[in-house]
């Protein structure tokens, strides 16, 4: 067997482990079969929309508490609390409630920040109900240019929802639900 059919090999192999084993574990990180599967707010924000699955975590904090770290997400804010060089440019993510990113209102846009152009709008809070869900909608074509949601829609589009649920739980505590 030749060096190359043993790297195609390698990588079907790979390329099969993933779709069949890590990619389910992915799209359902710490979610129950209801919290993939059942009703979600937001859902009829995206015409024709289907749930890509959910992840989800325990908090140990009511929702009042979970809430303004939510609305402080943001390229140009408290960023992602993700992975800083991969979602925020390497800027750092906040690590406290910061007062004045507290303001977030339907029709504002939250920001991803890029290396080249700094923060650039990417998501329109399309649902907002305090302490229970903050709806992001993306869309846009295909070299990333927002488009207006009561336009037509060109031949070449995305289109999401970014949804971040709080569930209030029994002792204070909060089950937050991500899908898209």
């Amino acid at each position: 067997m030749t060096f190359g059919r043993k790297i195609v090999g390698a990588a079907g192999t790979a390329a099969v482990l993933y779709g069949a084993w890590v990619r389910p574990r992915l799209v359902r990180w710490g979610a129950t079969d209801e919290e993939v599967a059942g009703p979600y707010p937001g859902g009829d924000l995206v015409p024709g929309g289907e749930r890509g699955g959910a992840m989800a975590v325990t908090i140990d904090a009511p929702p009042d508490q979970v809430w303004p770290w939510l609305v402080q997400l943001g390229g140009d804010r408290g960023g992602w609390y993700s992975w800083d060089h991969l979602d925020n440019a390497g800027r750092p993510s906040a690590r406290r409630v910061h007062p004045e990113w507290q303001d977030l209102a339907l029709g504002d846009y939250v920001k991803y920040w890029t290396r080249r152009h700094g923060p650039v709008d990417a998501w329109e809070v399309a649902a907002l109900e305090p302490n229970r869900f903050l709806g992001l909608r993306g869309l846009s074509d295909l070299r990333g240019r927002l488009l207006d949601p009561q336009q037509p829609r060109p031949s070449a589009y995305t289109e999401g929802l970014w949804g971040f649920l709080l569930n209030e739980l029994p002792g204070g505590r909060t089950r937050l639900v991500i899908a898209g």
